[in-house]
């Protein structure tokens, strides 16, 4: 049976990938940060775990828990957008969005990928749940500029997790889900829940083996460092 972690699956996205492989009998390790959120989860079937990504004693925690797990597929997705506004970023806002986006992915990715890299087929899956918004090559706009910054260092964080474990058959990726109806993306955007969580698990699941990160749009397609 085929295993998965989802690194924030209480809402939203996360969830939906955490249903969705359930659905098709996938063994589904999931985290939310709330105890009823938690229970929600373990109600889904889910080995449903406590975490709040910004407590360092939490994720030491996890990993002592799951230490010497093997896993297919692994899809960190916990993150915060901040403030709305592009005025003087307040330093509560800049550690927030930060520490939530940056500094955690340093400290789980590290911990995560050789789990990945134990898998037999040598073709493990390590996702981070990045934006369009990261991309220096493709920016053609300035809004979100806290969010850009956060999510543009997420995916150096996962290309520096790449130099290691690719190499030892982890193939990262930082993906866009597309503008998701989701409580950050808002009522008006392209696409449901449902539609970004299913081509993002097809996008893994057809991802050729890379020892290099590769940066994708949750259809597939390529998108610009």
């Amino acid at each position: 049976m085929p295993s998965a972690l989802i690194i924030g699956a209480s809402r939203g996205i996360g969830h939906e990938l955490a249903r969705q492989y359930l659905r098709d009998g996938w063994r589904v390790i999931a985290t939310a940060r709330k105890p009823e959120d938690v229970d929600a989860l373990a109600a889904m079937g889910a080995e449903a775990h406590g975490l709040d990504v910004n407590n360092v004693e939490a994720v030491a925690g996890l990993g002592w828990k799951l230490d010497g797990e093997q896993l297919d597929v692994a899809i960190l997705n916990a993150g915060v957008f901040g403030p709305r506004h592009d005025g003087f970023p307040m330093q509560t806002d800049f550690d927030q969005v930060m520490h939530t986006n940056v500094l955690a992915a340093m400290r789980l990715l590290p911990m995560v990928a050789p789990w990945v890299a134990s898998v037999r087929s040598r073709n493990g899956k390590l996702a981070v749940l990045s934006s369009r918004m990261a991309s220096l090559s493709e920016r053609n706009h300035p809004s979100g500029s806290l969010y850009r910054a956060s999510k543009a260092a997420l995916n150096s964080v996962l290309i520096d997790t790449a130099l290691t474990f690719g190499p030892k058959g982890v193939t990262c990726v930082a993906l866009h889900p597309g503008w998701v109806r989701t409580d950050m993306g808002g009522t008006g955007a392209d696409i449901s829940v449902e539609e970004s969580a299913a081509g993002i698990r097809h996008t893994l699941a057809t991802l050729p083996v890379s020892p290099t990160a590769t940066y994708r749009n949750y259809d597939g397609t390529e998108i610009g460092w």
